[in-house]
């Protein structure tokens, strides 16, 4: 038998065509042992993407070194929230009536100590456009870079392979973002929308230079795994970062809020996030979610 713990290979793998995000709270008195284990027991990390909230933790009477609850951050006109969660799952696939019938396994097998609170359909568009047309995730890490920047380190035998993953949803403003010329556009993300090349002269408010990850001391290196979602004629990103450590995602917070200079990332002009969630990713180990960092036996 293979012990050798590595990580949920949803992780690192491409993105998938569609995609449902699924996040529980804990119910009252709830004793969620039991139906944790058997949610690991369905969970192959490729399909399906565990995360764990620091409520749950608590509840097991557990402990995850670095496992946090989102920052209370505001810079000047904006707050991004903080709406925590005690389970989230990332369903990937191909055909949104699977990914239901999943979800819906899912629900029933946390019953009744986890109780779902919101679903999220997301899917790929145009290639790995976000909704405004713009290349997403142009500055993802890639082969080791990627695991180096998703993973824990095997020097942390503990959690060695474990990831920790912030998740925001964020709702963009689509008449506002219309109504800014082509130009004012481009500069707002930094690039061109046609091309993609990076625009060398982009005022300091660009996001890409907002959240250049290596322009940080120490670099603030994260693996995005982000998807657009839409509801009616509502719609956004769903912004997924996983790191080996929650630092290098609030260094770019931080300065997309303007706290280190007091200069404002320009994409708040039209999109804000109405979610933040902060989740640690277990490895895997014989094919299902190592749970033993909680002190729950395979």
């Amino acid at each position: 038998m293979n012990t050798a713990r590595t990580a949920q290979a949803g992780i690192l793998l491409p993105l998938p065509p569609l995609a449902r995000y699924l996040s529980f709270s804990l119910a009252p008195s709830a004793a969620p042992g039991a139906s944790l284990r058997a949610l690991a027991a369905v969970i192959d990390g490729e399909r399906a993407v565990l995360g764990i909230g620091r409520s749950l933790v608590s509840a097991l009477g557990a402990e995850i070194a670095g496992l946090r609850g989102f920052p209370t951050l505001a810079g000047v006109g904006v707050e991004p929230p903080a709406t925590p969660a005690a389970l989230w799952i990332w369903l990937r696939g191909d055909d949104r009536g699977e990914l239901l019938q999943r979800a819906r396994r899912y629900e029933h097998l946390l019953a009744p100590a986890l109780r779902l609170d919101d679903a999220c359909d997301a899917f790929q568009h145009a290639g790995g456009r976000d909704l405004t047309g713009y290349e997403d995730g142009t500055e993802n890490p890639v082969g080791d870079a990627a695991r180096n920047a998703a993973l824990v380190a095997d020097d942390d035998p503990a959690l060695a392979a474990s990831s920790f993953v912030a998740v925001q949803r964020w709702r963009h403003d689509f008449a506002r973002f219309e109504r800014m010329p082509r130009r004012s556009q481009d500069l707002a993300i930094g690039r061109r929308r046609t091309s993609n090349e990076e625009i060398d002269d982009a005022p300091p408010s660009a996001h890409v230079k907002r959240t250049a990850q290596e322009s940080f001391a120490p670099p603030a290196f994260i693996l995005r795994r982000s998807m657009p979602w839409a509801e009616g004629n509502s719609g956004g990103l769903v912004f997924v970062a996983f790191a080996a450590s929650f630092a290098p995602f609030e260094a770019q917070l931080r300065r997309m809020l303007g706290l280190d200079d007091g200069v404002v990332d320009a994409l708040f002009a039209f999109t804000r996030p109405e979610s933040g969630a902060y989740f640690w990713c277990p490895a895997m180990r014989d094919g299902q979610p190592d749970l033993r960092p909680l002190g729950i036996a395979g």
